[in-house]
């Protein structure tokens, strides 16, 4: 006669961790599985932006050389590029952002109801108007003379 040998308490515990172990892994894997498409997401460029924020058309294009050109509400806005990879604008210059488009938001909310000057992007030397008429200050020096200061800034 044939006796049934019984099972040991280690390999029961055994049979039942690497069972456990094995259904749980064919759990995770079948979810990750059935998720969908393994494309990956399309990339999208930081700098082409064009939305409607805080009642202002804000767009971001991209430049000849490749750096962003913004407009607000078709005034343009100059960017500039930190050490950190951070953006700011002259507009609100004490907050860095991550991207041209949150830097531009940024700019928006600082400048509130005000509307910015359409010279606003000049920038590392005097903006002024070529067509305007010259100061009256300005009239003893000639048509079109500048009003004063260097055309690559202040320098201290």
């Amino acid at each position: 006669m044939i006796v049934p040998r019984l099972v040991s308490r280690r390999s029961a515990v055994r049979s039942l961790f690497a069972l456990s172990v094995t259904a749980f892994t064919g759990g995770a894997l079948g979810r990750i599985a059935s998720a969908g498409s393994t494309a990956p997401p399309p990339l999208v460029d930081p700098v082409l932006f064009d939305e409607l924020y805080a009642g202002r058309r804000i767009q971001g294009l991209r430049g000849a050389a490749g750096g962003p050109i913004v407009l607000v509400d078709g005034l343009p806005l100059h960017l500039m590029r930190c050490a950190d990879g951070g953006w700011v604008t002259p507009v609100d210059h004490y907050e860095i952002c991550p991207t041209p488009l949150a830097a531009t938001r940024a700019a928006v909310d600082a400048l509130g109801p005000s509307r910015p000057s359409r010279l606003a992007a000049a920038h590392g030397a005097h903006a002024y108007d070529r067509s305007a008429p010259p100061s009256p200050s300005a009239s003893d020096r000639g048509p079109g003379a500048r009003t004063g200061g260097s055309p690559r800034g202040v320098h201290a």
